[in-house]
């Protein structure tokens, strides 16, 4: 098993790099979360997983090896292959899916492009406990967290922000603010935006 990779970075692109490690070139499937977090110099550690088929052999790169983990969960749940888990790492940020799963909110698992319901479903039923515990998470305030949050997302959008650009500002007064209201993080919001 390859469980990192050191080296020059050959070439990067928003799905794979190349690592020249000692003179070999590894190529390197990345999700848009890593590469976002890649630095700009030339050289690089990514923690890897190797995937293993009859007529292939894959790498997987991740920056941060919490991304990895979850990776690597989503690959313990039938019917989400190596691709599909790399599309959900592009998708959200590795946050937003353990809280997505945490909360059973099968609506933002469901968002991502190739997961169905019976598929979301599967994910929050597999993975509910793992996450929990492998986070150490409070599931009664992500419940709450979650709901505000949405419910806060829901009004800006209403009222005809970008749901990107508000995502961003709501998560950072959640951050701040874990108990805040949803009035509180649609002022603060309307503040910021």
């Amino acid at each position: 098993m390859i469980a990192h990779l050191q080296g020059k970075l050959v070439e990067k692109s928003p799905t794979e790099v190349i690592i020249d490690c000692g003179g070999v070139g590894y190529q390197v499937n990345i999700s848009l979360h890593t590469y976002s977090l890649i630095p700009n110099s030339d050289f690089i550690k990514l923690f890897t997983h190797l995937q293993i088929k009859e007529d292939s052999h894959i790498l997987f790169g991740f920056v941060e090896k919490s991304e990895r983990e979850i990776f690597r969960m989503l690959l313990s749940v039938s019917g989400i292959g190596a691709n599909i888990a790399r599309t959900m790492l592009s998708s959200l940020e590795p946050k937003q899916i353990i809280n997505a799963i945490a909360s059973g909110d099968v609506v933002v698992i469901q968002s991502i492009k190739g997961i169905g319901n019976k598929t979301a479903q599967r994910v929050i039923l597999d993975l509910k406990e793992k996450v929990v515990k492998l986070f150490d998470l409070d599931e009664v305030s992500i419940v709450l967290n979650n709901t505000n949050r949405d419910e806060a997302l829901s009004a800006l959008e209403v009222l005809g922000f970008i749901r990107k650009t508000a995502e961003k500002v709501v998560e950072k007064i959640v951050k701040e603010e874990p108990e805040a209201s949803v009035e509180t993080i649609i002022k603060k919001a309307l503040k910021n935006l």
